[in-house]
């Protein structure tokens, strides 16, 4: 019988490749929900949203976005954002890219 080859190491796993620009670096806080993705990034003011596989920037302002949630509301997009403030959509956030 012949004696067992060692195991070779595996390779590390890669995270998901990011879809947000990548000078806005690593998100606070990110998710998704209804197919569309967000990713806030705090030190530059921005969300960054992917639906349909574009990809949107919004100034968030004074905005500290910390979730998602469904939206009652029309404007062809279903998600609202809680912030510090309270609940804020994208049709309160200037589009920037």
């Amino acid at each position: 019988m012949k004696p067992m080859r060692p195991m070779e190491p595996m390779e590390p796993m890669e995270a998901g490749a990011a879809w947000w620009p990548e000078e806005l670096g690593q998100p606070a806080s990110s998710g998704a929900q209804n197919e569309t993705r967000y990713a806030f990034f705090p030190d530059h003011r921005r969300l960054a949203i992917q639906r349909g596989g574009e990809v949107s920037l919004y100034d968030t302002g004074e905005h500290r976005i910390g979730g998602v949630s469904q939206e009652g509301g029309g404007g062809g997009w279903p998600l609202a954002f809680s912030s510090q403030a309270g609940e804020v959509t994208l049709d309160q956030m200037e589009r920037v890219g």
